[in-house]
């Protein structure tokens, strides 16, 4: 008698379940259609706001995942540091390279990177980093389903999608505060949560290696949104006369996030 369920398609459901989860994505991004117009002030509140998110994502969500991960797999404490620390310093470098080599736009700075070419936008370097951690998220969900324990998995891809409403937000409001259209914003945020699934497609295709990589990969994505925070974020949103409003906005937004993470991650 042929089973209902298969449960060698358990790992697909995993796949599946990181799309999900990804798309919780959009929902936060809505929220941009609610936001008042723009200014000065709006700006540097949402563009901290999405710092904190991101800094809480980091924190919790990546470099102390990774260094829990690594134990699992039977790495001493002080290895398992070690190879997240490693995966920060690249991920930090990687960043740098974008940010070096790669023409953008700071977002009051002004031009940097190769002339005469055409330059990213403002934004673009943030929206990156929330699209590069999407991807190891996924690959937890991927990997969740891989030993077929649905439960596991299910209240995995659950807390994710949960913790990626705030994130949709955040780069959403980014992108309003920068000057881009609402529609636009919305449509830019819903896309960085498809690393998501692919990152589930990942995890289940190869479980071997991803498990080996998967604590170096979370610090790798760590660390780009930190180079990016302090780099980046922190600095523009201090120039004018908003320097105490934004760091409130960024313990708000760090403080959301780290309630997401901690009560569903």
């Amino acid at each position: 008698m042929t089973a209902i369920f298969d449960y060698s398609s358990i790992p697909w459901i995993g796949a599946l379940a990181s799309l999900i989860a990804g798309s919780a994505t959009a929902l936060g991004a809505l929220g941009v259609f609610i936001m008042p117009k723009k200014n000065a002030k709006l700006e540097d509140a949402f563009m901290s706001f999405a710092a904190g998110v991101m800094l809480a994502a980091a924190i919790f969500g990546l470099i102390i995942a990774g260094i829990h991960a690594a134990e699992e797999i039977g790495f001493s404490s002080v290895s398992s540091v070690s190879i997240v620390i490693g995966g920060i310093f690249l991920g930090s470098i990687f960043v740098w390279s974008l940010n070096h080599f790669i023409p953008h736009e700071h977002f009051e700075m002004g031009k940097h990177g190769v002339p005469d070419t055409l330059h990213l936008k403002r934004i673009w370097l943030f929206v990156i980093a929330i699209a590069i951690h999407n991807f190891p998220e996924g690959m937890a969900v991927g990997v969740s389903f891989a030993g077929n324990n649905i439960s596991n998995g299910s209240s995995l891809a659950f807390g994710i999608g949960l913790q990626n409403i705030p994130e949709g937000f955040a780069v959403a409001v980014a992108l309003l505060a920068v000057g881009y259209s609402r529609s636009f914003s919305f449509l830019v945020a819903s896309i960085t949560g498809l690393l998501e699934p692919l990152g589930g497609f990942f995890g289940v295709l190869s479980l071997g290696i991803t498990q080996t990589l998967y604590p170096l990969i979370l610090g790798f994505a760590g660390g780009a949104m930190l180079f990016i925070i302090s780099d980046e974020i922190i600095p523009e949103t201090h120039r004018k006369e908003h320097a105490t409003l934004s760091t409130f906005c960024l313990l708000i937004g760090f403080a959301v996030m780290m309630f997401f993470d901690v009560l569903f991650g």
